[in-house]
């Protein structure tokens, strides 16, 4: 079965597994706003997949850079 991360989950599990520091406090912006991990609801608490949050990681990075500076495409 799928493991499912509240927010605050979420972000731990992004800045000490993933090494991608994102606080609770902008995840619980990003899903009023738009723009961050595709989540679900579990009643009226908010949700994420581990696959969820690491796409949304990875589509969240610049392609790799061998100097600074290289110009973003």
């Amino acid at each position: 079965m799928t493991k499912f991360f509240t927010k605050k989950q979420a972000s731990n599990y992004m800045t000490a597994e993933l090494g991608l520091p994102v606080a609770e406090k902008t995840l619980s912006k990003l899903i009023t706003i738009g723009g961050g991990p595709e989540f679900h609801k579990f009643n009226k608490r908010v949700v994420y997949t581990q696959t969820a949050l690491d796409e949304w990681a990875k589509s969240r990075l610049s392609k790799p850079h061998k100097n600074s500076s290289e110009q973003e495409a």
